[in-house]
């Protein structure tokens, strides 16, 4: 593992440290009274102690929440209640929308007094033993905290030999921050299945400086969001990259002028791919191929069907598979027991994307709900609804996508306002930082339209199809 810390410093970790310092910190764990089955959240950014602290977890059967530091008090409150930590370690950096949080559970900052126990046992686990929570983005209500098990680390092996393409001797670089679902799987865990060496930067997106570290670290393969993509291709100087041999991205399509600038550049085609937060990554375009618009073929072994137009998918056929959301089909008990009805045992399951194939090559098309996806960031817009309709100004609020080049989407409102408000452009820009101080910043409105009424369906329900074409 290779460490590109804030403060400029760097430093390589061999795996026989990662072993002896994560064992280390199993054991400062149970010594705290975590033990299997309970929770441990995280809030710690691309740093060394985020993966050490997630293969502690996974060595005592203890069940890891890691959470982006772009979360707000009131998302990590909601979190905490759902998932109901017995720990919480957290970024300095981060005391402060944690404390704001109320956290009824110790909370500890990763430092050398950490590693200072003996290394702690690993202990036997079955597949469906719960190890891991990410939260969705919701979209008729609050984020469903998703629960994975032991069967998630291992079956990571299938996408990260047929699309990550992780080697031995590589170094990987998945951008991803720590807490969403593509860096559980591909910042580490995927590299490490393959041989591979993990490089962990800790710092803000600078599209200059992540070209000059990937031709600095020799990086062999590239993991993007498409925004990153984007966004270097219109405001950095791309040229080749001799140690780059694979590029990949999830989360949204790239533009075909984003694909043929890089492959001007590169002579790499970037390689989409395509999952859930429950199913982990079900398609990936194969190696050496790539097809513009296309989220690639189905991965080996994963069987899925499109039904009037809708992908389906057959848990069976996929050992990434999610085990139960967080209180419906995965319960945390108080004595840190599970109960699992595991939902891969129930039947296929609807994606509720639309998607399109030629031959066996598969598009995506859009959401059947109206969930908004934002340089690769899932979005529910009741979120912004809410934290919009707590300001004293407003009324009512939508928020549905609207195109943008660079992000693919961005988040619209169109908003109602009580008596006694007028429209304005400062009120806007009011209402942008109010959202950002509601949720997580990546959430608030790019563009604020003011209505003097939603466009509704005789039961209520707001028609979001009319305010995404207006």
């Amino acid at each position: 593992m290779v460490e590109l810390a804030r403060d400029g410093s760097r430093r390589e970790w061999s795996g026989a440290e990662v072993q002896e310092k994560s064992a280390r910190l199993a054991g400062t764990l149970m010594r705290q009274g975590v033990s299997r089955g309970d929770v441990v959240m995280t809030v710690i950014g691309n740093r060394p102690e985020w993966a050490l602290a997630m293969v502690a977890c996974f060595r005592i059967g203890a069940v890891v929440l890691p959470c982006t530091e772009q979360l707000r008090a009131k998302d990590l409150r909601m979190r905490m209640q759902a998932a109901r930590p017995k720990l919480v370690l957290a970024d300095e950096r981060d005391m402060g929308e944690l404390m704001a949080a109320a956290p009824t559970c110790p909370v500890s900052v990763p430092g050398e007094n950490l590693y200072a126990a003996e290394p702690a046992p690993p202990v036997d686990l079955n597949p469906t033993d719960p190890c891991l929570i990410t939260f969705t983005s919701g979209t008729a209500g609050e984020p469903k905290g998703v629960v994975h098990g032991q069967r998630y680390l291992w079956g990571q092996n299938v996408q990260a030999e047929h699309w990550l393409d992780a080697r031995p001797g590589d170094v990987v670089w998945c951008t991803a921050a720590s807490g969403w679902s593509k860096s559980a799987r591909n910042v580490f865990i995927a590299p490490w299945l393959r041989g591979a060496t993990a490089l962990l930067h800790d710092a803000r997106f600078d599209p200059a400086e992540r070209l000059e570290i990937v031709a600095r670290e020799r990086v062999s393969v590239l993991c993007m969001a498409p925004t990153e993509y984007r966004v270097i291709a219109k405001r950095a100087e791309l040229g080749p990259t001799p140690s780059l041999r694979g590029l990949v991205a999830a989360g949204e399509a790239l533009n075909p002028e984003v694909l043929r600038v890089w492959l001007h550049a590169t002579g790499l085609e970037i390689r989409d791919g395509y999952g859930q937060t429950e199913t982990g990554q079900l398609t990936g375009a194969p190696l050496g191929e790539a097809r513009p618009g296309s989220m690639g073929r189905a991965l080996p072994g994963m069987e899925l069907a499109i039904e009037d137009g809708e992908l389906v998918v057959e848990p069976q056929s996929v050992a990434t598979f999610f085990l139960g959301y967080l209180g419906e089909g995965a319960t945390h008990n108080e004595d840190g027991t599970w109960a699992i009805a595991d939902r891969r045992e129930q039947g296929r399951w609807h994606t509720g994307d639309r998607v399109r194939s030629d031959e066996d090559w598969l598009y995506f098309e859009g959401r059947n709900d109206d969930v908004i996806v934002s340089a690769g960031y899932r979005i529910g817009p009741f979120e912004v609804e809410s934290a919009l309709v707590a300001h004293p100004a407003v009324a009512e609020a939508a928020a549905v996508a609207a195109p943008d080049e660079e992000r693919g989407a961005v988040v619209k409102a169109v908003v109602v306002l009580r008596d006694g408000h007028q429209p304005s452009p400062a009120l806007a820009a009011e209402l942008q930082e109010h959202v950002k101080r509601e949720t997580a910043p990546y959430k608030y409105p790019r563009v604020v339209e003011f209505a003097d009424e939603l466009p509704k369906t005789p039961s209520g329900k707001v028609k979001r199809a009319q305010l995404r074409g207006a």
